[in-house]
């Protein structure tokens, strides 16, 4: 039968992380704590950076951005994925594909450029101690965090855009756990050129510039405190540096890895797992490395529970 007069694909089948009906209890509970660590930590962030005063800082107004948008990001995946574990069918609507693609990146990205613009304000923190209350003012906090979603809106609608354009007909099975324009673009029926050149070239927006922003802020804020006198002081910062950088790698790493490299007709079980961390792992990482280990918010969930 010839193309044009193939069906439009109207639902796609998720082939998901197992087809094996042991493995797939054993990551449905994995897949729920981490859910469930996401989801209690992110909100108790964004609940405790609203009710206290002491929180109301540059520093916490983008963590509380930070949490709402890995909130978002991993609601948007995660829950279809446990009851995929748990369905024999393991099917999506192209409309609802299509939402969670829009969703997924523009939280995704957001978040790219939310830590970008978090290291920034570490940066002027410890570089420029002096001269933080006037670079890092109220205005200038809000345009950084407006800035940082409405580029996560912009990268989402391209993506999104040249992702759906594209005609989907015949084969509707995804060898994925959730949808996103990699593994979208394996089914098209046509030419994907423009649209993986308009994804990689997004990329190198949201997440090659990011990334080499981060470096060298964090770059420059080590330099500082290797002069410092105080080896307590070197010792927290460089404890704080080297977590922050670790999930930064994972998050930035594990995305650049599924949307910066040549797009195979086949994605293997090492893209799936590697997709894991992005989705599941790192927002369930964000709030324990960037937030619960501050003193600051420790002592803001005491005085909340002591009330």
């Amino acid at each position: 039968m010839g193309k044009k007069n193939q069906t439009s694909v109207t639902e796609f089948v998720l082939l998901g992380l197992s087809q094996d009906p042991q493995t797939q209890v054993l990551l449905f509970f994995l897949f729920l704590v981490l859910y469930l660590l996401t989801v209690l930590g992110n909100l108790l962030m964004v609940v405790l950076i609203h009710i206290d005063s002491r929180l109301h800082k540059p520093m916490y107004f983008f963590l509380r951005n930070l949490s709402f948008a890995d909130l978002c990001f991993s609601t948007t995946t995660v829950p279809q994925v446990l009851v995929h574990f748990l369905a024999k069918k393991k099917i999506i609507s192209f409309a609802g594909c299509s939402i969670q693609i829009v969703v997924l990146l523009l939280t995704g990205c957001t978040e790219c450029a939310l830590l970008a613009v978090m290291s920034y304000d570490r940066y002027v923190a410890v570089c420029k101690p002096l001269h933080y209350s006037t670079i890092m003012t109220h205005q200038v906090c809000f345009q950084l965090a407006a800035g940082s979603w409405a580029s996560g809106a912009f990268v989402s609608l391209v993506d999104t855009t040249f992702t759906l354009r594209l005609p989907y007909q015949g084969s509707n099975v995804i060898n994925h756990f959730f949808c996103e324009p990699p593994a979208l673009l394996k089914l098209a029926t046509a030419d994907t050129y423009s649209t993986e050149m308009a994804i990689f070239a997004m990329g190198v927006v949201i997440l090659l510039a990011p990334v080499s922003l981060i470096l060298v802020s964090y770059w420059n804020i080590i330099s500082t405190v290797i002069q410092m006198h105080s080896g307590e002081g070197r010792l927290k910062v460089f404890s704080t540096c080297g977590s922050h950088l670790i999930v930064v790698g994972l998050f930035y790493g594990s995305a650049i890895f599924a949307y910066m490299r040549p797009n195979s007709k086949l994605m293997s079980e090492r893209d799936k797992v590697i997709s894991v961390f992005y989705t599941a792992v790192t927002p369930m990482l964000n709030p324990i490395i960037y937030s619960l280990r501050n003193k600051d918010v420790k002592g803001a969930f005491r005085r909340v529970t002591e009330k």
